[in-house]
């Protein structure tokens, strides 16, 4: 028998192979976790480990809005009944809260949200429908009988997906005029993740490639009888910083009432305290110091893991409202007319919002957002999809807000009954009368949005309620009449003798007629929903307009209830104070508010403000970015631009937080032991051989 020769491994020769395994281990170890967290993005950016994505369970919270059913409320309850609504609205983002911190619980427990969420939120509630009610029995009258039954609040599950929306399909392709869309309670793939500073969304599949969306933008032909005059104010972009996340439409003496941060100009003073006095003493960021109006809308945030001046605060980070706030480059503000008579003045301290914050939750029926790219927006307005500009494009938000008025209020109880948007004929129902219909349009210089695997990656969005997951049908707008009458005067006579003012000076009568959508500057359009220079019809007047019943509203006089718990808004960005002119001083043209072609449309400006989340009433438009209608009776958004159908069918999660953070670190931190136990050993090995 052959003998074997062959060395069998020492004692040292095996120390040295495990010393060397554990290296070796210990090395990939740390490799693999490095690569891994290096494609993950602070703040909910970018998840693109995709590991983390909420594949079951509780997305959000979606509760019924009590303010929406409140249409009429006693001058004597309102302050207080103002104040009970913004505890609602608390209530939900202290639930949401908890949903979105409590994953682990939730996996352990199929009752956890149940049981310690929405149970106890539903208790909550009813205590406070309750004092509603009580707050209306001591003023004599009695609350609506629904909203006894609006206490319970339900879960929206993860695999939820939103169907194609009527009058947008895949793509974005309208349907026929008219149609409805779906009152689904809200959109799919909402991102989960913990407060604390993330942000809870947005999703791959709230963004599109705005190349790729079918033209979806209708324009009406136009009409005798229109007022085709145009007023242009200019109030700057928020350069100077005013901000708060207060809104004394809705949540008057609430501080934090928006429970998100708005972007202010023209008048200065607006903070959740604010009063008819205060405005008409304030300073004015317009060139014209006879409009001190007040035009806010909530910021946009770039999501690159910029910590911003709020990041720990009530209605910036701690709220999921994260991120790099943007400022517009551009802020169009314009007054048009009416596409078949004559408009009237309208009141001073008028207050009109447009859109609906919690569109998410309460579908789209109230939904008057609209987003595009410069070069686009006579083509392609999206409602619930935030568009992916090419090259050289910039995005755009634009607003057309309610065009008719009941003649008498300058608010209602939800914030929209006073006002309307014209029928599909452009006329005003009801007895409601035409007024100047303003318009906002805002540009920004977005940095471009990639998706990657079914994540993306430097996202952007609006703020908003955290439930709300900052989906882009929440967007929404917000005005306050504070012009001289002498100023609405000159707007009035401008718009009816169909010149060209604002800015520059009078110009010559139009010589196209609008029709009754706002300008987008698009191509050939004045209108978010069409983006030609024809204006869309509205839907009827005898509709309500869209008021941020989300929150508590103001007192049909208008006039904001003082008290509450703080306000005050919050000059960030260089502390430095609006330019104030002395005197008004013209702007060097008024061409900027004239149509302009896809190559120009980098040179317009616009703006937005505050909706809500109230119902209306009538049926849709053909055209205008008003709002169409839903199974309650709201409206849809016009122009044929539905909410567009969802691309991803799965939510996306960004992980945080100190204990999920040693969760994702520890393989690392073991593959270091293992290296450094591995080169202890080779050391002593070494010695030993010595």
């Amino acid at each position: 028998m052959r003998r074997n020769s062959r060395r069998r491994p020492t004692g040292a020769r095996r120390a040295t192979f495990a010393a060397v395994a554990l290296m070796l281990g210990g090395g990939g170890l740390v490799a693999a976790n490095v690569y891994a967290s290096a494609s993950e993005v602070w703040g909910g950016a970018s998840n693109q480990s995709g590991s983390d994505q909420v594949k079951s369970g509780t997305v959000t919270i979606d509760c019924p809005d009590v303010g929406e059913k409140l249409t009429d409320v006693p001058s004597d309850a309102k302050p207080k009944v103002d104040t009970e609504l913004a505890t609602l609205d608390k209530q939900i983002t202290d639930a949401y809260a908890r949903l979105a911190s409590t994953r682990q619980a939730q996996t352990d427990d199929p009752g956890y949200v149940q049981n310690a969420i929405l149970g106890p939120l539903k208790d909550n509630r009813a205590a406070v429908i309750d004092r509603i009610k009580g707050e209306y029995q001591q003023a004599g009258a009695s609350a609506p009988d629904t909203i006894g039954d609006m206490a319970a609040c339900t879960g929206m599950p993860a695999d939820q997906a939103q169907p194609p929306a009527a009058g947008q399909g895949e793509g974005g392709q309208p349907s026929a005029a008219g149609q409805q869309p779906s009152n689904n309670g809200g959109q799919n793939n909402g991102q989960q993740q913990g407060n604390g500073g993330q942000a809870a969304g947005p999703v791959a599949s709230d963004f599109v490639d705005i190349t790729t969306v079918q033209p979806n933008v209708q324009k009406p032909a136009p009409q005798s009888g229109a007022s085709t005059g145009e007023f242009v104010t200019k109030c700057g972009v928020n350069a100077n910083g005013n901000h708060n996340t207060d809104n004394v439409i809705v949540a008057p003496g609430v501080k934090n009432g928006a429970h998100h941060l708005h972007d202010y100009v023209g008048n200065q003073s607006n903070d959740a305290f604010a009063t008819n006095d205060t405005f008409a003493a304030a300073q004015t960021s317009c060139e014209n110091q006879q409009d001190k109006s007040s035009y806010y809308w909530p910021v946009v945030r770039v999501q690159d893991g910029t910590q911003d001046f709020d990041q720990n605060n009530d209605g910036g980070g701690k709220e999921g409202n994260v991120g790099k706030i943007l400022v517009a480059k551009e802020a169009d503000i314009k007054f048009v007319g009416s596409p078949t008579s004559d408009v009237v003045a309208m009141p001073r301290f008028l207050r009109i919002i447009t859109g609906d914050a919690k569109a998410f939750t309460n579908g789209p029926g109230n939904a008057n957002a609209h987003w595009s790219c410069t070069g686009f927006e006579d083509k392609a307005q999206l409602t619930d999809k935030y568009p992916i500009c090419p090259q050289g494009s910039q995005v755009v938000r634009s607003f057309a807000f309610q065009s008719c008025w009941d003649g008498q209020n300058i608010d209602s109880a939800n914030h929209r009954t006073h006002v309307a948007f014209a029928d599909a004929g452009g006329n005003c129902q009801n007895g409601f009368k035409a007024i100047p219909q303003l318009t906002m349009r805002l540009v920004y210089d977005v940095p471009q949005p990639t998706i990657e695997s079914g994540q993306v990656k430097n996202a952007y969005a609006v703020d908003g309620f955290p439930e709300q997951l900052h989906k882009p049908i929440t967007d929404h707008d917000d005005f306050i009449n504070v012009m001289t009458d002498d100023l609405m005067n000159q707007v009035v006579d401008c718009i009816n003798s169909g010149r060209q003012c604002g800015g520059g000076g009078d110009q010559p009568p139009a010589t196209q007629t609008p029709t009754s959508e706002p300008s987008s500057g698009g191509d050939a359009s004045n209108a978010p929903g069409s983006g030609g220079g024809d204006q869309a019809s509205e839907p009827p007047a005898g509709t309500p307009g869209n008021g941020e019943t989300s929150a508590p509203g103001t007192g049909d006089t208008g006039a904001p209830a003082a008290g509450g718990a703080g306000g005050g808004s919050h000059h960030h960005g260089g502390g430095s104070t609006p330019k104030v002119y002395s005197t008004p001083k013209a702007a060097a043209s008024d061409t900027a508010a004239v149509p302009r072609s896809a190559s120009d449309d980098n040179s317009g400006q616009g703006a937005g403000s505050e909706q809500t989340s109230s119902a209306g009433d009538n049926a849709p438009s053909t055209a205008a970015p008003a709002e169409s209608q839903t199974s309650s009776g709201s409206q849809t958004p016009a122009g044929g631009v539905a909410p567009s159908a969802p691309v991803q069918t799965e939510p996306q999660a960004v992980t945080g937080g100190l204990a999920e953070t040693g969760a994702h670190l520890w393989p690392a931190a073991a593959g270091g032991v293992l290296v450094i136990v591995g080169f202890l050993l080779l050391r002593r090995i070494g010695r030993r051989s010595v």
